[in-house]
């Protein structure tokens, strides 16, 4: 099937929890071997340790934003399941910041983790998939690279300044990967997400019940989506149905982004 995901071998990293944890859950029951990265390795016990090593299922502990854990990440996965074909940056941070304050170092925080975090392991992965395609035959495609960015990309709200920044860096650096691995039939898109029950929304709710009646006004499809959600969109620029896909940002917002400044809290 076109949008088959079967033996294929994915990096999921925020798989400890949200979004991640279920692209990462769902890739495995569509038959791909999923490597599951997060820092937070009593998390990732705690969800993945009932089904991990045992199969299509492993899982990595570490900090994305050092180079060495990187490096160790990539070959891990290569020594579970020999081959990388799909990366899906699901790592993402959401803090507040004041942009007024100059000891303010959430910009910093956050272009390290969202954007600097998902660049390094890219260009890693790019590097295997590009070597494994040259070992191939025919002109198949040689991977593909998924981004989850956010709504707050485009939209304006003075406190996510940071969150902000590095959604829009990371979907120019989508844009910029695609047109610098096309040569080498590496595809990289991107999934701009808002109204979706992330672990950071759903903390932020836990905080401020009153947000999700807020959240669902300004949603034109009046609720609020679960991370599975999302899967199938990621799931489709993962697969050979997207083929000739590349360097799109994909809404996926039940059209909130069509009407609403982000007056509530860009999730």
């Amino acid at each position: 099937m076109a949008f088959s995901i079967t033996g294929k071998t994915a990096i999921v990293t925020g798989a400890a929890n949200g979004i991640g944890l279920a692209v990462a859950r769902t890739f495995a029951d569509r038959g791909a071997n999923v490597m599951c990265a997060d820092m937070d390795e009593k998390r990732l016990a705690e969800e993945l340790g009932d089904v991990a090593d045992e199969g299509n299922i492993r899982y990595f502990a570490g900090d994305l934003r050092q180079r060495l854990t990187i490096a160790n990440l990539v070959s891990a996965t290569i020594d579970a399941f020999d081959e990388i074909d799909i990366l899906v940056n699901a790592s993402r941070q959401v803090m507040e910041t004041d942009a007024l304050n100059p000891e303010d170092t959430s910009v910093e925080q956050l272009l390290e983790q969202n954007l600097m975090t998902a660049l390094r392991l890219s260009q890693q992965v790019a590097r295997r998939m590009i070597k494994q395609s040259d070992g191939r035959e025919g002109d198949g495609p040689a991977g593909s690279i998924i981004n989850l960015s956010s709504i707050a990309a485009h939209q304006t709200r003075p406190e996510l300044l940071g969150y902000s920044i590095a959604s829009a860096g990371l979907e120019q650096m989508t844009r910029s990967m695609a047109l610098a691995l096309a040569p080498h039939r590496i595809r990289v898109n991107a999934v701009a997400f808002g109204s979706v029950m992330s672990a950071s929304l759903k903390s932020s709710i836990g905080d401020h019940p009153e947000w999700r009646e807020e959240i669902e006004t300004r949603t034109p499809m009046h609720r609020i989506a679960s991370p599975t959600e999302l899967v199938d969109a990621v799931q489709f620029l993962a697969s050979e149905g997207s083929g000739f896909v590349t360097g799109d940002v994909m809404t996926v917002d039940g059209g909130r982004s069509l009407l609403d400044p982000v007056s509530a809290p860009a999730h």
